[in-house]
């Protein structure tokens, strides 16, 4: 089937692609909507995910896959959580800058414990949807390793792996991740028919 992935970052539809292999997943670009940016006004992943797909179904009215994403670190009371891609947004960061940013504010803290969270909607209409939330645990390294992934895959450290998220390839990474882990949760429905009925 095909499903409107409620983001503008190209990363993200490139992961989902993979992850839901067998559908078409397509961004509000592919629809010539070019501005599709939503206030994300929610107090959790979970909320700003609806906000995104519910703002995309209302102007496409087909079945709309969403999610919000982020890197909580213990050590920092959960920051920056759902605030991740808008961490630094008053400075203008770019996303090895943003990675910075937060190496300095985490400092030589002992304590480096952090998961990236993905809450995951698929929305069929505005009273029926499905969602998952899933995590990669992780830890803080103290600098950027490995060049693939993006945001803060370079800074993320996967124990049982001995490498970064950046140092990972897509398809190993879609195995562990926090996104592969929501989507093939959602990709199973979809195969079943259960999210077809």
């Amino acid at each position: 089937m095909t499903l409107w992935f409620a983001t503008g970052n190209t990363h993200k539809k490139t992961e989902l692609t993979a992850i839901l292999s067998g559908h078409t997943i397509k961004i509000p670009r592919d629809g010539g909507i070019l501005d599709f940016n939503p206030d994300e006004t929610g107090k959790t992943f979970l909320d700003n995910a609806f906000i995104k797909a519910r703002t995309l179904y209302q102007l496409i009215q087909e079945p709309v896959i969403a999610d919000d994403s982020g890197l909580c670190v213990d050590a920092l009371d959960g920051r920056p959580g759902i605030y991740s891609s808008r961490y630094g947004a008053d400075k203008n960061l770019s996303s090895s800058a943003r990675n910075t940013l937060l190496l300095q504010e985490l400092g030589d803290n002992p304590q480096r414990s952090a998961r990236f969270v993905c809450a995951m909607v698929v929305l069929f209409s505005p009273d029926r949807f499905f969602a998952v939330q899933e995590t990669l645990e992780g830890e803080v390294l103290g600098e950027e390793r490995g060049s693939k992934g993006f945001g803060y895959d370079p800074i993320l450290f996967i124990p049982e792996l001995g490498r970064t998220a950046a140092e990972l390839t897509q398809a190993e990474k879609n195995q562990i991740s926090h996104r592969g882990k929501a989507g093939r949760h959602l990709a199973a429905l979809l195969s079943s028919g259960t999210l077809a009925q």
